[in-house]
């Protein structure tokens, strides 16, 4: 019995060593595992260097694209529909406010208005017999002579003739305006740019269709200019503020206005400013729908940022520049930019002195991922 004991204790040993030696293999693999999974992880977020953006040289005056607008431009349509029976102003007329442009003939519009009157006439005669019947039958009620039955009908039907004959008026001067606007006049003085229309030509007032432009007219005596001010510079464009114009096809020449107003908003997706220009257009020398470089005269110096051009990324997304948000996350932001200095650019919207801009941005890298800084070698 002693040996069988033996044996067994030797046996629970040699079984206890086994599973101590199999349970450290497992906790060492499973360690191993871990420790390789977390350096694969480290080894996945990449390593960026980061700059700050430095200073440009001051700057006084701006340029930039903008397209030269008509400050008073309409399209103009029928207000009755027919037949176009004449026009007598063309592309490039110039026209006066209340000039005749066309004529229009409306034969059913016609008919419609002498029916319209004739319809009136009938319903003034019966409002008049019913006021006369109504006056007979109250002076029949003062000497008792008839029923207050017989004069409240007498009242009642004189008030529904009465409105019937209002409503034909209505009707008849309704009818009336569409006849006057068988003639479309010029509604401001400006140039003819457009004419869409010839004689004979069926002309639909919108009357179960689209309504049909005949002309469009444009007024040239004042100009106005809408360009995107980089963020940078949007305190100091203020209206009030001076702008020169210059053209490609008259070059060395400069047409002088002003800052008229901004919309108050950065465009998100830009980080531009709308803003409108206005210039006097008098001598007619400037022309609606040209390019123009604008000039804007700053009220006080402002710098722009210069950044290396290996901060720049090129994406169908637009320009783009990388920055490095909460220490260890980037961010691609959409940036304008300005002067091109070989081997920096400028920047003059999107981006402020204070970003941390990533110079080696690895071409996976995507908004929201995680980096691991490793700042350049002295501070831009």
């Amino acid at each position: 019995m002693f040996r069988t004991l033996k044996v067994v204790l030797i046996v629970a040993a040699a079984v206890l060593t086994a599973s101590t030696v199999v349970i450290l293999g497992i906790h060492s693999r499973i360690h191993a595992a871990a420790v390789i999974r977390e350096k694969t992880l480290e080894l996945a977020v990449p390593s960026v260097s980061v700059i700050h953006p430095k200073r440009g040289d001051l700057k006084d005056e701006i340029v930039l694209p903008g397209n030269i607008q008509a400050f008073v431009d309409a399209p103009v349509y029928a207000r009755t529909s027919g037949y176009l029976k004449k026009w007598y102003s063309d592309i490039g007329t110039r026209v006066k406010t209340g000039e005749l442009l066309a004529e229009i003939e409306s034969p059913e519009v016609d008919q419609q208005l002498s029916q319209a009157k004739a319809d009136l006439g009938t319903a003034q005669a019966n409002m008049k017999l019913a006021e006369i019947t109504m006056n007979r039958y109250q002076a029949l009620l003062k000497l008792e002579a008839i029923a207050r039955q017989d004069v409240d009908n007498a009242v009642g039907a004189y008030e529904a003739d009465k409105a019937v004959a209002a409503s034909q008026t209505a009707n008849v001067k309704r009818l009336e305006q569409l006849v006057a606007f068988e003639k479309v006049f010029a509604p401001f003085d400006g140039i003819v740019t457009a004419r869409n229309t010839d004689i004979g030509q069926l002309i639909n007032a919108g009357n179960g269709g689209a309504a049909q432009e005949l002309f469009h007219i444009a007024s040239p005596a004042k100009l106005r200019i809408f360009i995107g001010v980089p963020q940078m510079y949007s305190h100091a464009v203020v209206p009030g503020v001076s702008a020169d114009l210059t053209l490609p096809e008259v070059p060395g020449r400069h047409y002088t206005g002003k800052v008229a107003r901004n919309t108050g908003v950065i465009d998100a997706v830009t980080r531009t400013l709308l803003t409108e220009v206005d210039i006097e257009n008098a001598s007619g020398q400037l022309m609606p729908g040209s390019y123009a470089e604008v000039h804007l005269k700053l009220p006080a110096a402002t710098a722009a940022l210069v950044v290396p051009v290996t901060a720049l990324i090129f994406r169908s997304e637009g320009l783009q520049v990388a920055v490095v948000r909460d220490g260890n996350r980037a961010e691609l932001v959409h940036v304008t930019q300005g002067r091109d200095f070989g081997t920096e650019v400028e920047i003059t919207s999107g981006i402020t002195y204070q970003d941390s801009v990533i110079i080696n941005t690895p071409d996976s890298l995507t908004s929201g991922a995680a980096v691991r800084v490793e700042p350049a070698d002295g501070r831009r």
